[in-house]
């Protein structure tokens, strides 16, 4: 009797025997997507490959300097105060960014720095990508300029994404000695060899490239070399120079507890942490503020004597998608979780930021918005809202520094 064969089935799932990658091709994947990046860039910026700054109108001038429209009239027939002129067009007159913030600064409300008192340094950070980090360092110095306000942006992730929203491509445009690494390295004492303009009138920037992993390996390196050397102030020292000339620097720091971030938090005044509403989110930041603790013990062990103190920390719900049934939840947990830590201002994810983000920009390099006013004034009220509140924070910090004295 014929012994019937088994049958051998084949999981529908089976296609195929991936293609194997030899570590050495990884270099074509990233020549690809590098040249990708750059074609990109200039479809989206055309017909000009570099970024633009925006223009602004007669009333919108006025709303940045806080006055009535028929004030701007008064104001610009007044000799004494050299007030820009525009350019007249045929129904209103155009002015641009730095000519609105030369009105914002002597027109404006907003008190100056005042003598003899340093700027102030914030790191925006978060150990997880994709909460609007970056986004969140950026929108806030543009809006801080646009309050007359001298800013220095650091870029200190290898990913680059915030030389990215200036303009600047860090594998072809940004070598080594652009960026913190001759700081790390010990061939510079002060950072203002990296210092660069960017397209925004009020705001400079140190780029980053992928080359500050290096500093990962470097800065315990020295350490273990040499126990006089502090891995977590090369930063500081190295913008305390800067600090008579910008009234604000802000650090953008990597997603990850490195020793760059280490020394970003270490230097700053005052940290701000981007937290979407959302359960992987909030269950990321809890790891964020564990991790946190971890350091700060480890850094009172190696440094018994170390007197840090932030002026403030703050949690910034970032991306709040009001649609998702879980947004409410999740915001009830933050506040419950994070308290007073917690900012009274939500940055919403509407159709504006996801257009101006897909260009390389934010909600401030749009002169006009094609769509809904309404929709752009909800996304630009609340970085301005966000904005306003850290400029109070800072001015009230500087007046009580004199205050002391």
């Amino acid at each position: 009797m014929a012994v019937a064969k088994p049958i051998v089935s084949i999981s529908p799932y089976v296609r195929h025997v991936p293609q194997g990658i030899e570590l050495e091709e990884i270099e074509t994947i990233a020549q690809n997507a590098s040249e990708m990046l750059v074609n990109v860039r200039e479809s989206m910026l055309a017909p000009h490959p570099r970024k633009r700054a925006p223009v602004f109108t007669t009333s919108q001038v006025a709303s940045l300097c806080r006055i009535d429209r028929k004030k701007v009239n008064y104001y610009w027939e007044k000799p004494d105060l050299q007030l820009p002129q525009g350019t007249v067009l045929p129904r209103t007159r155009e002015f641009t960014l730095a000519e609105a913030r030369e009105w914002v600064t002597k027109v404006g409300p907003f008190p100056k720095r005042p003598p003899g008192v340093k700027g102030k340094k914030i790191a925006i950070g978060n150990f997880k990508g994709g909460v609007s980090k970056t986004t969140t360092a950026e929108t806030l110095a543009q809006g801080l300029s646009l309050f007359g306000r001298s800013v220095l942006l650091v870029d200190l992730d290898p990913q680059a994404s915030l030389s990215a929203l200036n303009g600047i491509l860090a594998d072809s445009e940004v070598s080594e000695d652009q960026t913190i690494l001759p700081l790390i390295y010990g061939e510079q004492s002060s950072l203002e060899y990296a210092v660069q303009p960017t397209y925004w009138d009020g705001i400079d920037l140190i780029p980053a490239s992928a080359a500050l992993f290096s500093a990962e390996f470097f800065l315990p390196f020295k350490q273990s070399k040499d126990r006089g050397f502090k891995f977590w102030d090369v930063l500081n020292t190295g913008l305390e120079p800067l600090l008579d000339k910008y009234d604000v620097v802000i650090i953008d720091t990597p997603p990850a507890l490195s020793y760059v971030t280490i020394n970003a938090f270490m230097a700053a005044d005052g940290l701000i942490v981007p937290t979407p509403p959302s359960a992987l989110d909030y269950a990321s930041s809890t790891q964020f503020w564990s991790l946190f603790t971890d350091l700060a013990r480890s850094m009172k062990t190696i440094v018994p004597d170390l007197n840090k103190r932030f002026d403030f920390i703050h949690v910034l719900l970032a991306k709040v998608d009001a649609s998702q049934a879980a947004t409410h939840a999740v915001r009830e947990w933050i506040n419950r979780t994070y308290e007073r830590l917690v900012l009274p201002i939500e940055i919403p994810t509407t159709t504006v930021t996801q257009s101006a983000s897909t260009e390389f920009g934010t909600v401030y390099d749009i002169s006009k918005y094609e769509g809904s006013n309404k929709t752009y004034q909800r996304a630009r009220e609340a970085y301005d809202r966000f904005a306003e509140m850290i400029d109070q924070e800072i001015f009230a910090l500087w007046s009580a520094e004199l205050e002391a004295r």
